[in-house]
C-alpha cells in the first residue's frame, strides 16, 4: 500500500530540499487546485514542489458546499461543455480515483406548479442523467425518479404541504472538501513531490523578463529559502491578482471574489431522508446531509473584503433562514445553528456586475516566461484544470513530458478500500472498537485506516472519542499532526476535523484535549498548548462577533479581531 507522512520532519526536509536543486515545476497554493497540479507533475515524472501559505485547502477549499456535482443549474444556463465535464469527472472520482472520499447523495427538487414545470425540470434532469451515463462515468448512480406530492412528503416529511404539488429526486455526490485536499497532498508527496504548508512566497526570482523561482519565507522557523524552477505555476484561487503583482503583471484576466455562507445544523432539526435543493429568486438552496447534520447554502455575494477570513454577517445568515423556513413545516432559527462558514469562489470576471452570472469556467494563461496562471473553475473540476495548467507548463520546459495520467491514478486510500470495508467488522474485532467507528474511519481515511489502527494498537487510549466531540477519536488528532500536515489547533479542529462546525461550541471545548494530543507530535511545552487554545478561543469568539453584525463591512472588522498567527 502506498502512503506518505508528512509531519513536521518531512516538512522541514522538503523545504530543505527544494532549496537545493532547480525543480521543474514549482505550485504555489495549496487549495484543490494547487494539489491536483502537484499531483499531475509529479505523476508525469517532474521534480515538483507545492508551497502554501497558510494551511492546506485553508481558503476556498475548505468552505465549499462540500458538492461534487456536475453543475444541474449550469444546464439552465445552457452550459453543456461545463455539466459534461463536471459530470465525467463525478464519475471517475466516485468510481476510481476517491471511492473513500465521494459517496452518492439524494436530492429532491420540490415542484410547485403542475404540467409544465415538471415537463421542463424532469427533462433537464433527464438531460442530466443522460450526459453522464454517455460519459461512461455514471453508472453507479441511481436515475431520477418523479415523485408524487404524497410521495415526496414520505420521502421528506419536512417539507409544508404546500411548498410543493409533486418532486423530483436526482443523485450527486459529497465530500469532505478540506479532507480531500490533505489526501490529494499526501498523493502527491507518495510520487515524490515536496510539500509545505506555513511556506508563504514573498517574491518571484527573476532573470530578465523570465520567472525563474520564488522566495519562500518558512512562517514556522523563520528562515527564508530561494526555490529555484524552471516553470511556476500560480493556483492562489483568490489570491490570484495579489501574487500576480509581485512580477509587475496583473496576468491576462481578473479574479472576483464571491462570497458564499452555509449554516450547520443537528440533524433532528430537519426530518428528511434526502437532501433538497430549493429555488431562490436569484439561484437555488441546498439542503445537504452531512453525518449527525445538514448544511445549508449558499449565498452568492461580490467580496472585497479580508480574503483570508471572510465572514458572514447577522444579514447573511437571516437569508438563509428565510429561504430555507419558506420550504420547511417546522422553521429553524437561530438557536438551531451549530455552525456557520464562510468561503469566497474565485470567479473569472466578465461582462456581468452579478457574481451569480460570472463564468465558473477556468483559464490557464503564461502572461511571463517561466510562470503559468490558473484561476476560475469549480471544485468538481480541479483535476482538468490541474492538467491543463501543467501542460502549459511542459510547453517551458525543454525535454520530452509524458502526457497526464491522473485518470488512472487513485488518491491514497483508495487501493484496498472496497476490500477493508467488506472486512470492517473484522477490522472493528481486532482494533477493539465497534464497527460504526471503523466504518467512520474508511469514510474518511480508506485503506489507510491501517495506520490508524496501528498507532492505537501503540496506545489504546487514542481509540477513545475525543471528550467533548465524540465523533472522533482520540488517534485522528494524533495522525493529523503526524501524517496529514496539522500544525496548529486551528488547522485540526476547523480542516483535519470539522468539530469547528459541528458542535454548539463551536470547538472550544475540545481544544485543550486536542491541543495535548498534538504536542508530543510538533514538540510544544506547556506554554504552546495555553496559545495554541487560547488563539483558537479568540478565533471562535471573533467568528461569534462577526455574525451578529448587520453588515459585511462589521462583520470583517470584527473577524479580524482575531489574531491570524500563533507565536510559537
Amino acid at each position: 500500500m502506498r502512503t506518505a507522512a508528512m509531519g513536521p520532519e518531512q516538512r522541514a526536509e522538503a523545504l530543505a530540499a527544494m532549496a537545493e536543486r532547480e525543480l521543474d515545476v514549482l505550485v504555489v497554493g495549496g487549495g484543490v487546485v494547487g494539489a491536483g497540479t502537484a499531483l499531475d507533475s509529479a505523476t508525469r515524472g517532474l521534480s515538483t514542489a507545492i508551497v502554501e501559505a497558510r494551511d492546506w485547502a485553508s481558503g476556498t477549499s475548505s468552505r465549499s458546499s462540500k458538492l461534487i456535482h456536475g453543475g444541474l443549474r449550469y444546464l439552465e444556463m445552457l452550459d453543456f461543455a461545463l455539466v459534461r465535464e463536471a459530470l465525467k469527472e463525478r464519475g471517475l472520482l466516485l468510481e476510481r480515483l476517491a471511492p473513500h472520499l465521494v459517496s452518492p447523495v439524494p436530492f429532491l427538487y420540490p415542484l410547485q406548479h403542475k404540467g409544465w414545470e415538471r415537463l421542463y425540470a424532469g427533462s433537464g434532469v433527464a438531460l442530466y442523467d443522460t450526459m453522464s451515463m454517455a460519459r461512461g462515468h455514471g453508472r453507479g448512480l441511481p436515475v431520477h425518479r418523479h415523485l408524487s406530492r404524497r410521495h415526496a412528503l414520505r420521502v421528506a416529511p419536512c417539507l409544508k404541504k404546500d411548498a410543493l404539488v409533486g418532486a423530483l429526486q436526482y443523485y450527486d455526490a459529497q465530500m469532505d472538501d478540506a479532507r480531500y485536499v490533505a489526501m490529494l497532498v499526501r498523493t502527491a508527496a507518495a510520487y515524490g513531490a515536496l510539500t509545505a504548508n506555513r511556506a508563504r512566497v514573498t517574491g518571484f526570482l527573476r532573470e530578465g523578463e523570465r520567472v525563474v523561482g520564488a522566495r519562500v519565507q518558512d512562517v514556522e522557523g523563520g528562515g527564508e529559502y530561494e526555490i529555484h524552477a524552471k516553470q511556476v505555476v500560480n493556483a492562489t484561487g483568490v489570491w490570484t491578482d495579489d501574487t500576480q503583482a509581485m512580477v509587475g503583471e496583473r496576468g491576462q484576466f481578473h479574479v472576483r471574489a464571491s462570497k458564499g455562507i452555509h449554516l450547520v445544523v443537528p440533524k433532528d432539526r430537519i426530518h428528511s431522508t434526502t437532501g433538497l435543493i430549493l429555488r431562490t429568486e436569484k439561484s437555488v438552496l441546498f439542503v445537504i446531509p452531512w453525518g449527525r447534520h445538514w448544511i445549508v447554502g449558499t449565498t452568492d455575494t461580490d467580496w472585497d473584503l479580508d480574503k483570508a477570513h471572510p465572514a458572514a454577517s447577522s444579514a447573511d445568515i437571516d437569508y438563509l433562514l428565510e429561504h430555507v423556513n419558506a420550504a420547511l413545516a417546522v422553521p429553524l432559527t437561530r438557536d438551531d445553528v451549530e455552525g456557520v462558514y464562510a468561503g469566497l469562489r474565485p470567479l473569472l470576471a466578465g461582462e456581468s456586475d452579478a457574481t451569480s452570472k460570472l463564468s465558473r469556467e477556468h483559464t490557464v494563461a503564461h502572461p511571463v516566461p517561466g510562470l503559468v496562471v490558473v484561476a476560475g473553475g469549480k471544485y468538481t473540476t480541479y483535476r482538468v484544470m490541474a492538467k491543463d495548467a501543467v501542460d502549459a507548463a511542459v510547453h517551458g520546459l525543454d525535454q520530452r513530458v509524458a502526457e497526464c495520467v491522473t485518470e488512472e491514478i487513485p488518491l491514497l486510500g483508495a487501493e484496498g478500500y472496497p476490500a477493508m470495508w467488506n472486512a470492517r467488522a473484522r477490522i472493528a474485532q481486532h482494533a477493539g472498537l465497534h464497527v460504526v467507528r471503523v466504518e467512520h474511519l474508511l469514510g474518511r481515511y480508506g485503506s489507510l485506516t491501517e495506520e490508524l489502527v496501528a498507532l492505537i494498537a501503540e496506545d489504546p487510549s487514542l481509540g477513545a472519542p475525543l471528550q467533548h466531540a465524540d465523533d472522533y477519536l482520540r488517534a485522528e488528532v494524533v495522525y493529523a499532526a503526524s501524517h496529514e500536515g496539522a500544525r496548529h489547533l486551528d488547522d485540526v479542529l476547523t480542516r483535519r476535523t470539522r468539530i469547528s462546525i459541528e458542535t454548539f461550541d463551536r470547538g472550544t471545548r475540545s481544544a485543550q484535549e486536542a491541543a495535548e494530543l498534538m504536542a508530543p507530535v510538533l514538540g510544544w511545552d506547556k506554554d504552546q498548548i495555553a496559545r495554541e487554545v487560547e488563539h483558537y478561543k479568540k478565533r471562535v469568539e471573533a467568528e461569534r462577533e462577526s455574525q451578529r453584525q448587520p453588515d459585511d463591512l462589521t462583520a470583517d472588522a470584527a473577524r479580524l479581531g482575531a489574531p491570524d498567527i500563533v507565536p510559537l
